[in-house]
């Protein structure tokens, strides 16, 4: 992004108004995009939340947390906290 000079770009009135709040200086003024959630674009986000119910699934049919911890290759205490979650 490359520095404008506010004379270019703003009307008088405008920078009068602005010169009220900061009589000189930087300012910094951000883009309109808005931020994406984590994972939204990668997919990362739903592939997790999917795994996760798969998990609460498997708990509620009957396999323990050393079985599911097993076939997912994470930590039981990874295991009780995606459970707590569901809860």
């Amino acid at each position: 992004m490359k520095y404008l000079n506010a004379l270019n770009v703003f009307p008088d009135e405008l920078l009068v108004e602005i010169r009220k709040y900061i009589p000189e200086g930087l300012l910094y003024i951000p883009g309109i995009n808005i931020r994406k959630e984590w994972g939204s674009i990668s997919g990362q986000k739903y592939e997790l939340a999917n795994r996760n119910r798969l998990i609460y699934k498997d708990f509620q049919n009957g396999k323990t947390v050393v079985e599911i911890s097993k076939e997912h290759y994470l930590s039981e205490s990874s295991i009780y906290r995606i459970l707590k979650n569901y809860k």
